[in-house]
């Protein structure tokens, strides 16, 4: 499974990239053990070859670490829009972080397409973005993941 119950949070008071990017770098920490200054930094080091916003204010900030045995994922749902140079130029309040060991390959590409296509669903989104509990978040997220993968 991509993702844990405390990989994923609601957050407020995050106004800018870079600050999502810090808080999916201490969601990865405390829930993976993951460096999180080496997380930030791949995280920002992947968006600088161009914006993982994918459209209907969803992101899909990823990066690849040393350390990680698998492909792990953190969720934030935002209670603010912010900017984030998305494809449509919407700004996004969904973000899913995806972490994948550094020979990953095929791994993290199948991990990619399935967030995606999960994330591009606007009934889940819709779901998403009108709960605030982590727990009922996770819920929501891994059910449409499992219909996604079956």
């Amino acid at each position: 499974m991509l993702l844990k119950p405390e990989a994923v949070r609601a957050l407020s008071g995050v106004t800018s990239k870079k600050r999502l990017m810090n808080e999916l770098g201490a969601l990865v920490e405390a829930a993976y053990g993951v460096s999180h200054s080496a997380a930030v930094e791949a995280l920002l080091e992947r968006e600088s070859l161009g914006p993982t916003g994918v459209g209907h204010g969803v992101a899909l900030p990823h990066a690849r670490l040393d350390g990680l045995e698998q492909v792990v994922g953190v969720l934030v749902v935002l209670d603010t829009p912010i900017e984030f140079e998305a494809v449509d130029r919407q700004p996004i309040d969904i973000a899913f972080g995806l972490f994948a060991p550094l020979d990953a390959g095929v791994e993290h590409l199948k991990a990619l397409a399935l967030v995606s296509r999960t994330l591009r669903e606007p009934s889940l989104c819709a779901k998403l973005r009108a709960n605030s509990d982590s727990a009922t978040l996770y819920t929501i997220v891994t059910a449409a993941q499992a219909a996604q993968a079956a």
